[in-house]
């Protein structure tokens, strides 16, 4: 993130700039002006803060927002109906077309409003002139988690501890999806102990009421192919979800071996963090994208949105990619703690960049049904 951008309305504009430029977290002040205002904050970015009037603040809600592409093909559109664009409103000649509500300038440009996260220059203005916009999924729809650990693995807090969590949540489903053997750093678990964990799930669904715990693990994609654990195992869980932790320089023909073999395997649902990306840290892997989205068309196998902050793995170009073939996404937050469970938000905002409507997200189904 490089900067963030801030847009307020209000009368007085003035007191508005006086209480954001002496706000506790700010450390320096660079611009002060009758409407706009730059400030550094503590152990942060800068932060720029643009006021405008109420009846105008739609325009620029609408101008401030999306990509650069987006907005100068919009501009574009209203040039060519002789009108134009700017953080005030859509104006023919001197008469204000419309400026309160930002969907009133899509509209009034004869196109359907458009949500925020589509704004890309993607083919968005196309299918807002034509009528075809999906019906984005919403945080409302997500009924449960699919790549939850516990304590068996690395987590922090005991199965039942996550159940009742997700349940606050108003979820009706969570699978526990624990390490398996070969990751020892994360304690993953051997096939007893999966065994364990099993009966333990078994019990406490018994008694559970309006949420049910999936048993479920995260088995490795060894470096030599191979699944961590055997068939017979993985057949008796509700969620098999494949990942590969070890080996990642291998070259682009290995990695996708390994990716074929877990989704040709009948027993595994998903492959989580597709890419194996971590923001910041490591590169993804030399996995070839489009291909293992046919693979996992050909399989049935769905796709993981991991909604870590570190990953936000698949990204949204390949969730639209996937969508396009027909193959569906699971979001998990590879919550390693109760509140970790909070950022399938962030997982959904990918989805919602990818034009994942609710049909195309695994975690909106009341009844589960992977291959």
């Amino acid at each position: 993130i490089g900067d963030v951008d801030i847009l307020a309305c209000g009368k007085d504009p003035a007191k508005i700039i006086q209480a954001f430029t002496h706000g506790s977290h700010v450390s320096d002040v660079l611009v002060a002006g009758d409407t706009k205002a730059s400030v550094v904050v503590t152990r942060g970015p800068q932060v720029d803060l643009r006021v405008v009037e109420p009846k105008q603040f739609g325009a620029a809600l609408q101008y401030f927002t999306g990509s650069k592409a987006h907005n100068i093909k919009l501009r574009g559109i209203a040039k060519q109906k002789k009108m134009k664009i700017s953080e005030y409103g859509l104006f023919k000649g001197r008469k204000v077309i419309a400026s309160a509500e930002e969907e009133d300038i899509y509209r009034a440009l004869g196109m359907e409003p458009m949500p925020p996260e589509l704004r890309e220059d993607r083919g968005e203005i196309e299918a807002a002139i034509e009528g075809r916009l999906p019906k984005l999924v919403e945080h409302k729809d997500i009924k449960g988690d699919f790549h939850v650990h516990s304590d068996y693995s690395d987590g922090k807090h005991s199965v039942s501890e996550m159940a009742g969590a997700a349940k606050d949540a108003g979820y009706k489903f969570i699978a526990i999806t624990d390490h398996s053997k070969s990751l020892r750093i994360a304690n993953g678990l051997t096939e007893q102990r999966v065994r364990k964990q099993m009966k333990e799930i078994a019990a406490l669904n018994r008694k559970l009421r309006g949420i049910r715990v999936l048993r479920g693990i995260e088995v490795d994609i060894k470096s030599d192919g191979t699944l961590d654990l055997p068939d017979r195992l993985l057949a008796e869980l509700d969620v098999v979800i494949a990942a590969i932790h070890s080996a990642f320089k291998q070259p682009r023909e290995k990695i996708m071996a390994r990716m074929a073999v877990a989704t040709k395997n009948p027993h595994v649902d998903i492959i989580a963090h597709p890419t194996g990306r971590l923001i910041g840290q490591r590169d993804e892997y030399d996995v070839d994208v489009p291909e293992l989205i046919r693979m996992a068309a050909a399989t049935k196998t769905a796709l993981e949105i991991n909604a870590h902050p570190e990953r936000l793995d698949l990204n949204d170009i390949y969730c639209r990619m996937a969508k396009e073939h027909g193959v569906k996404v699971a979001i998990g937050t590879d919550a390693h703690s109760a509140a970790g469970l909070d950022l399938m938000e962030l997982g959904v905002a990918v989805a919602r960049r990818g034009w994942l409507a609710k049909r195309d997200v695994l975690n909106t189904k009341a009844t589960l049904r992977f291959k």
